[in-house]
């Protein structure tokens, strides 16, 4: 099969535009939650606990299955899993090494939970497949409304402590000195990461919601260390993530959306890492040229 067959199989943008209206509010919710990961990443690579993203999105998984074996709402499930996960790291330990066996444990733990739930459950298939590759364009109007809500929440939080976490995020024995109650920060971002995990298993699912949550912040830092940059740059490659890998997705009947999301927020990546590789070999060129320019008027005078 040639290349132009395998595109040709996997794309066909028939009736796209009635597609697209029809799913405007997933599109909107999509957007909502690529803000949510865009901020909460920036948080996740500055405390560098990317392995966290990782526990919490496995008992999210586990209430989510719980949720649709006994008949519940699938978000609601979901949310309910992830505060849980980030109740126990945030209260579990003080030390990082504390934390990351206490997420080394939860990890396989809910992983267990989540297959025996899906085991158990003899309802449709796509609606497991959902859970671990995102169902963002399958939810009914009633989750969406959950998940905006629910993104707003997080927006607010973030908001009133944005500037004592990042404090604390980047210097906590300084932050504590200063008076900073750098354990309780600790516990309502976990809580907020919980929120976020949540919120980002339903657009990529849970096999591949580092896509939303550290990725853009990690793109971000390659071309900006700017405190205000790094913050704006990550919503926008988290955003462009989200919501193209469902304008993608609509115009492929057999490709779920998680592989196109992931799939643009490795390019953005990829291609911030080349601009920052350049910018800083000029940097360096710059500099060298600077000290040698220097040395020889030493050496004139």
């Amino acid at each position: 099969m040639s290349i132009a067959e395998i595109v040709s199989s996997l794309f066909s943008f028939e009736d796209y535009g009635e597609l697209v209206a029809l799913l405007t509010n997933s599109l909107i919710a999509a957007a909502l939650l690529g803000v949510v990961g865009g901020l909460i990443s920036v948080f996740v690579m500055a405390r560098d606990i990317p392995f966290a993203v990782h526990g919490v999105s496995e008992l999210s998984f586990a209430g989510a299955a719980f949720a649709l074996l006994v008949g519940f709402d699938v978000v609601g499930g979901s949310i309910a899993g992830s505060i849980l996960a980030a109740l126990i790291i945030g209260i579990g330990g003080a030390r990082a090494s504390e934390k990351n066996a206490i997420i080394g444990v939860l990890m396989p733990f809910g992983l267990g939970l989540a297959i025996l739930f899906l085991a158990l459950y003899d309802g449709r298939s796509a609606s497991k497949f959902g859970l671990l590759t995102g169902q963002i364009v399958a939810i009914t109007p009633g989750q969406i409304l959950t998940l905006i809500v629910c993104a707003l929440i997080v927006l607010v939080v973030l908001a009133v402590v944005w500037r004592p976490l990042l404090f604390a995020s980047l210097d906590p024995e300084v932050a504590r000195a200063k008076g900073v109650p750098v354990s309780g920060l600790t516990i309502v971002f976990m809580l907020v990461l919980g929120l976020a995990v949540a919120l980002s298993v339903q657009v990529v699912g849970v096999l591949l919601v580092l896509a939303l949550l550290i990725t853009p912040a990690a793109a971000a830092t390659q071309v900006s260390a700017s405190p205000v940059w790094v913050p704006v740059l990550s919503v926008v490659f988290a955003v462009t993530a989200s919501v193209g890998g469902i304008l993608l997705a609509l115009g492929s009947p057999v490709v779920p959306i998680s592989p196109f999301v992931t799939t643009i927020s490795f390019l953005i990546y990829l291609v911030c890492r080349v601009i920052g590789h350049r910018r800083l070999s000029s940097l360096h060129r710059r500099r060298a040229a600077r000290a040698e320019r220097g040395t020889e008027h030493t050496q004139s005078v």
